[in-house]
């Protein structure tokens, strides 16, 4: 997965915006007013990016791929999770993971907010 595939993925969502909150480099993808991805784009040889994760299964995906996964880098560490891509994971498992953060995101917006988002097109 590249970034540019990685961003269209994202904002496909229904209810996605991106933002630049914390300077140039930094790409923010957020469901409503939560953030629920963050990639640098300062990388060029290896690509990363944190999403947020239910702790238990951080904690599972954390030993299954030792390679790709890891505590989150400048974040919570009980909830959210750096994925590096092209490694042990393919494209499908890291879009699954994607969809988990933004579902997560989601389920924690007010009502209101879930109903604004739903009605959106």
């Amino acid at each position: 997965m590249d970034i540019e595939s990685l961003r269209l993925y994202c904002l496909q969502k229904q209810g996605v915006s991106e933002e630049l909150p914390f300077g140039p480099d930094t790409l923010v993808f957020k469901v409503g007013p939560k953030i629920f991805l963050l990639i640098g784009l300062d990388q060029i040889d290896v690509l990363s990016f944190n999403v947020k994760c239910d702790p238990e299964l951080a904690v599972e995906l954390r030993e299954s791929y030792p390679q790709t996964v890891f505590p989150g880098f400048h974040m919570n560490k009980k909830h959210w999770n750096t994925v590096f891509t092209n490694r042990e994971a393919n494209d499908h498992l890291l879009q699954e993971w994607i969809d988990h953060s933004y579902e997560l995101v989601f389920r924690g917006l007010s009502k209101n907010q879930q109903d604004e988002i739903k009605e959106m097109e």
